[in-house]
C-alpha cells in the first residue's frame, strides 16, 4: 500500500491554514493563464486579453467550485456557516470550477465582442493539465473519499487531520486511489487534445470534446468515490457529468457538422487588430 504521512496543510497561523490542495490549485491556475497567453499568440490574439478574460474565469470558478462543494455537503456548513467562505483551508468541488469559469470568462468575452469559441479551444489543454496539477494537492490532503480496496497501490492516509479522516473509510484505511485515476485520464484527454487541437472545426469544437471527455472519465471514476449519494446510487458528480454530456455531446455533433468554420473569427476582427509577425515572435520569446 502507498502511505500517505503529510499533514495537509503547508502552515498554520492562528485559525489561518492553508492546505496544500490550496497551494496545487493556485500553481495549477496559474500554468493555465500562463499557457493559454502563449498559445493565444499563435492565434493572433494578445496574450493581455486572455489575462483579463483570466481574471473573469477565476472569480466565476472560485464561486462555482465552492458552491457545488456547499451543496454536496450542505448538512455540514448548516451547523457551520462562516466555513462556507473558509476557502482557504479546502473544500471545493472541481465541476463548479469548471463550469464556473468557463461562464465567467464568456460572460466577459460576450461584452467585449471577444470570440468565445477560439478562447475556449485555446483554454482547453491548458485547462485539463491545469486540473492534474491541483489533484496533486488532493492526494497530500486526502481530500476524497474512496471505496476500500486490498490493491498493493492502494492510498493510506495516516495522518489525523487529514481530510479522509471525514470519510466512512477514514485514517488508516486502504482505499481506491481515485485521485491517481483522474490523473492518469486527464493526461489521456490532453494527449488527445493537444493533436486535435488545430484540426478541429469550427471554434468551440476542442473544448466540447474536452467537456465530454472529462465528463464520461469523471462519470467512470466517481463510483470509485463515497460522496453523497443523491438519488439512483449516483452521486452530485455524476449528474453534473450527466447534464455536461447532455450539451456537449449534441454541439460536437450538429455544431461540428453544420457550423461555419469560416466564421470563426468574424466576430473579433473588427474589435481587435492582428498581431504583427515580429509582435508573436517577440512576445512568444518574452
Amino acid at each position: 500500500m502507498i502511505e500517505i504521512e503529510a499533514s495537509p496543510f503547508l502552515f498554520q497561523f492562528g485559525s489561518f491554514a492553508l492546505s496544500w490542495h490550496g497551494l496545487f490549485s493556485f500553481i495549477g491556475v496559474a500554468a493555465a493563464v500562463f499557457l493559454s497567453g502563449r498559445w493565444a499568440i499563435l492565434r493572433d490574439i494578445d496574450p493581455d486579453d486572455i489575462y483579463s478574460i483570466a481574471v473573469w474565469g477565476i472569480v466565476g470558478g472560485i464561486i462555482g467550485a465552492r458552491l457545488v462543494h456547499v451543496i454536496d455537503n450542505v448538512d455540514v456548513y448548516t451547523e457551520n456557516p462562516l466555513q462556507v467562505f473558509a476557502i482557504w483551508k479546502g473544500g471545493i468541488g472541481l465541476w463548479g470550477g469548471l463550469l464556473g469559469g468557463f461562464f465567467g470568462g464568456a460572460i466577459y468575452c460576450k461584452i467585449l465582442k471577444y470570440p468565445i469559441g477560439v478562447i475556449a479551444d485555446i483554454a482547453a489543454p491548458a485547462m485539463i493539465f491545469a486540473q492534474s496539477i491541483g489533484r496533486l494537492g488532493d492526494i497530500v490532503n486526502g481530500e476524497h473519499c474512496a471505496t476500500a480496496t486490498e490493491l498493493f497501490f492502494g492510498y493510506i492516509w495516516t495522518d489525523p487531520s487529514s481530510a479522509v479522516a471525514y470519510c466512512l473509510n477514514g485514517v488508516g484505511a486502504s482505499v481506491q486511489p481515485v485521485i491517481f485515476y483522474e490523473i492518469l485520464g486527464n493526461f489521456f484527454i490532453l494527449f488527445i487534445l493537444w493533436n486535435l487541437r488545430n484540426r478541429l472545426r469550427p471554434a468551440g469544437m476542442l473544448f466540447a470534446l474536452y467537456l465530454t471527455l472529462y465528463s464520461v472519465l469523471r462519470f467512470s471514476i466517481q463510483f470509485f468515490r463515497e460522496d453523497n449519494i443523491w438519488i439512483y446510487g449516483m452521486q452530485e458528480a455524476h449528474f453534473i457529468a450527466i447534464s455536461v454530456l447532455i450539451v456537449t455531446i449534441p454541439v460536437l455533433f450538429i455544431w461540428g457538422r453544420f457550423g461555419n468554420p469560416e466564421t470563426v473569427m468574424k466576430e473579433f476582427s473588427d474589435s481587435a487588430p492582428k498581431l504583427s509577425r515580429a509582435e508573436r515572435r517577440r512576445r512568444s520569446k518574452g
